[in-house]
C-alpha cells in the first residue's frame, strides 16, 4: 500500500515542480506581485497606518516610507500581539510564536507565525524541499518508509495562555496533518518533549529498532548526538547497518562543512545525499535543488518579500537596500524580509551571496553580527568554517563545536584571535594545529593575511582545546541546550568566550 502512496506523491511532486520552476524563472514578477499583496493586507494594521501603507504605490515608496527594522524596533508591536491584541503588525490575531535561538543576543526573540505564513512559507518550504528531492532521486521513497524530524517543544505564554511559543519545528509538527505521522518517527509525543536529553534517548531507543528510516532532518550538532547513541545501543559500526535504505540527511541552521567527514563515517559510500535548507524562525527561504552544487534556490512565492543590503552599508543610519532585480553576483548582502506574519523590512541577521540570478540561488556566508573585524581582517563565518574543516581533515580529527573572539590590544601586546574548539579524535600536536589553522585562514582571506604579515597587526591565533561536553555544559547554563539552539561562532566581543572559560575554571 505504501508503495502505491509513494507513487501518488511522485506524481504530485512532478506537478508541483512545474509550478515551482515557473516561480523561480519569473522571480522578479512574482516578488513584485507579492509586495503589492503584503502592502494591501497590511494597510489596516496599526503598523500599516503608522507608516502610511495606503500611500505606497511602488517599491521606491515602500523604501521611503517604511524603515529597516530590527527585533528591538518591532518588539513593542510583537509584545502587544503575544498578549492577544489584533491587527497590530498583521491582520487578525496571531497564536503561534517561533522562539529564536538568539545567537546574537542572550535574550530569546519571539517571531510571529500567522496561519498564512505557516502554510505559505514554512509548510510550503517543506513541500518545495521534497519536490527538489524527488526531482533528483528516482528511487525517493519518503512516503514508502519513515522519516525523522528533530523538533523542539511548545509551551503557553505566561502572560496570555492562548499564545503558544516554541521552536518553529515544533509549531510545524503540531500543525502537521494526521496522515503524515504514519510516515514519521518517533511520533508526536516524543517529538515535542521538553527535556531534550530525554527526547534524544527516547528517539534513539525507538528508531534504533526501525530499519525503514530513509530521511532525517535537523541541526548537525544534535543529529550527531542521536547517531552516536543509536550506535551505542545497536553496536553497529555505522548508521547504514541500522538503516540500510537511508537516503538523505536534510540540514540547516549551521554550516555543514565542519561535520561532513563525520557524516561520511556514519554513512559510508555514496548511497546517502545531503540536502541543505535555509529554514529560520522567520521563514523557510531556500533549499538545495541540485546535489552537485552547494547553493540553494531562493523561494520567491512563499509569502516573503526579500531585500538585500550591501555589507558595507550595515553601519549606516539609512542603509541602501535592493530588491532581487538589483543584486549582483558574488557580493555579500545582509537580508531583510517583509512577510505575511507582519515582519516589515526586518533584518534577520544573515548574510548571503548570490551564485546565480537565473534562477536566483544563494549561499549563506555568515551572520551580520557573527564576524570579526577588529583589526580590519574581516573574518566571516564562511572563512572560519572552511579553514577549520580542511585543517581537521589534515589532522584526522572531527570538530564538535567552536567559538572565536578577538584578543584586544593591550599595552605593547598585539591583537589577534582566540579559538575555543572541542574536537573528537586525536591526540594532536596543538602547536602544529594552531599554526596550520592560522595559515589556512591566511590562504582563504586576503584581509586576514595582510593583518598577519610579519605579525605586524595581528599575532598568530591562540587555541584552546576544550574537554568533551564543554559547550553542552555552557549551553545548559544559558538554558539554550537542544532544539535549534546553536553555539555562536564568531563575535567582535569576548562575552561568550570569557563565559565559557569561566565555566571551565569553576567546573
Amino acid at each position: 500500500m505504501k508503495k502505491v502512496i509513494n507513487r501518488v506523491f511522485k506524481t504530485y511532486y512532478t506537478i508541483r515542480s512545474t509550478r515551482l520552476n515557473y516561480a523561480l524563472n519569473h522571480a522578479e514578477r512574482v516578488q513584485q506581485g507579492l509586495l503589492e499583496e503584503l502592502i494591501s493586507k497590511g494597510k489596516s494594521t496599526i503598523y500599516g497606518q503608522q507608516y502610511q501603507f495606503d500611500q505606497i504605490k511602488s517599491y521606491q515608496d515602500f523604501k521611503q516610507l517604511v524603515p529597516i527594522s530590527s527585533y528591538t524596533d518591532l518588539f513593542p508591536y510583537i509584545d502587544q500581539m503575544m498578549k492577544g491584541e489584533k491587527n497590530v503588525l498583521w491582520p487578525g490575531k496571531i497564536q503561534w510564536y517561533s522562539k529564536s535561538s538568539g545567537t546574537t543576543n542572550a535574550k530569546s526573540k519571539y517571531i510571529p507565525v500567522s496561519k498564512e505564513n505557516l502554510e505559505s512559507c514554512h509548510i510550503r518550504g517543506n513541500w518545495n524541499t521534497m519536490t527538489f528531492f524527488y526531482d533528483q532521486r528516482e528511487d525517493a521513497k519518503q512516503f514508502e518508509a519513515r522519516s525523522i524530524v528533530m523538533g523542539g517543544s511548545l509551551h503557553s505564554f505566561d502572560q496570555f495562555e492562548d499564545t503558544q511559543i516554541g521552536d518553529v519545528s515544533a509549531i510545524m509538527l503540531k500543525n502537521m496533518p494526521n496522515f503524515a505521522w504514519a510516515f514519521m518517527s518517533p511520533g508526536m509525543e516524543v517529538s515535542l518533549m521538553t527535556d531534550f536529553e530525554e527526547k534524544i534517548e527516547r528517539m534513539a531507543q525507538i528508531t534504533s529498532k526501525q530499519r525503514d528510516i530513509v530521511m532525517i532532518g535537523g541541526v548537525p550538532t544534535w543529529t550527531v548526538v542521536l547517531f552516536k547513541r543509536i550506535l551505542e545501543i545497536t553496536g553497529a559500526s555505522n548508521m547504514l547497518e541500522v538503516w540500510p535504505d537511508f537516503q538523505v540527511y536534510i540540514h540547516g541552521g549551521v554550516s555543514f562543512l565542519p561535520y561532513e567527514e563525520q557524516f561520511k563515517s556514519f554513512f559510508p559510500g555514496k548511497q546517502v545525499d545531503y540536502l541543505e535548507v535555509y529554514n529560520a524562525s522567520e521563514g523557510f527561504f531556500a533549499a538545495q535543488n541540485d546535489f552537485s552544487s552547494k547553493d540553494m534556490a531562493l523561494f520567491v512565492d512563499s509569502g516573503v518579500f526579500y531585500e538585500f543590503i550591501p555589507f558595507s552599508e550595515l553601519d549606516k543610519e539609512n542603509p541602501k537596500a535592493y530588491c532581487l532585480g538589483e543584486v549582483e553576483l558574488g557580493k555579500d548582502y545582509a537580508m531583510a524580509i517583509s512577510t505575511n506574519s507582519g515582519l516589515w523590512r526586518y533584518m534577520i541577521g544573515d548574510c548571503v551571496r548570490f551564485t546565480s540570478v537565473a534562477p536566483y540561488k544563494i549561499q549563506i556566508t555568515g551572520r551580520t553580527k557573527q564576524f570579526i573585524n577588529i583589526f580590519g581582517e574581516e573574518l566571516m563565518v564562511e572563512n572560519a568554517e572552511r579553514a577549520l574543516a580542511e585543517v581537521c581533515k589534515e589532522f584526522d580529527v572531527l570538530v564538535r563545536d567552536y567559538t572565536v573572539a578577538p584578543i584586544f590590544l593591550e599595552g605593547n601586546n598585539k591583537g589577534g584571535h582566540e579559538w575555543l574548539i572541542e574536537l573528537e579524535g586525536g591526540p594532536i600536536d596543538q602547536a602544529q594545529f594552531e599554526q596550520a589553522l592560522d595559515l589556512k585562514l591566511q590562504s582563504l582571506n586576503s584581509d586576514y593575511e595582510a593583518k598577519r604579515f610579519n605579525d605586524m597587526a595581528m599575532e598568530q591565533l591562540k587555541l584552546h582545546l576544550l574537554p568533551a561536553g564543554s559547550f553542552d555544559r555552557w549551553m545548559r547554563k544559558r538554558n539554550k541546550f537542544g532544539g535549534q539552539n546553536k553555539v555562536p561562532r564568531l563575535s567582535n566581543t569576548r562575552e561568550h568566550l570569557e563565559s565559557i572559560l569561566e565555566l571551565l575554571v569553576n567546573h
